[in-house]
């Protein structure tokens, strides 16, 4: 009977966990386009036109960004901007848009 019930739990929970990791690999993290900011090599945000600076508005998937921590570039951008980009989502704090898929990547699968 134990075992009827466990291999039930196992059915209905593999399911749910596979939704769960698509749904954090699809989820998606901007990069504020605010009037009169852009994002600084270390991802603050500084006054457009300062050096080494790169302009927001940028939206990248959970996908995207997790293979940005481990070394690659986010699509469309050079070393630098991904780097400067990378940066800033580290710096995410809670109430930020995108902090919760932030987050939801950082949690051990």
């Amino acid at each position: 009977m134990i075992g009827a019930a466990t291999a039930t739990t196992v059915l209905s929970v593999r399911p749910a966990l596979a939704q769960t990791a698509a749904s954090v690999l699809n989820c998606t993290i901007p990069v504020p386009d605010v009037a009169g900011k852009a994002v600084a090599s270390d991802g603050s945000l500084v006054a457009q036109g300062a050096p080494g600076s790169f302009p927001g508005g940028k939206v990248f998937r959970g996908e995207d960004v997790k293979n940005a921590l481990k070394g690659r570039s986010l699509p469309g951008t050079s070393y630098s901007q991904s780097q400067a980009y990378i940066n800033y989502i580290r710096r995410l704090q809670y109430g930020r848009s995108g902090f919760t898929c932030y987050a939801s990547l950082q949690m051990p699968r």
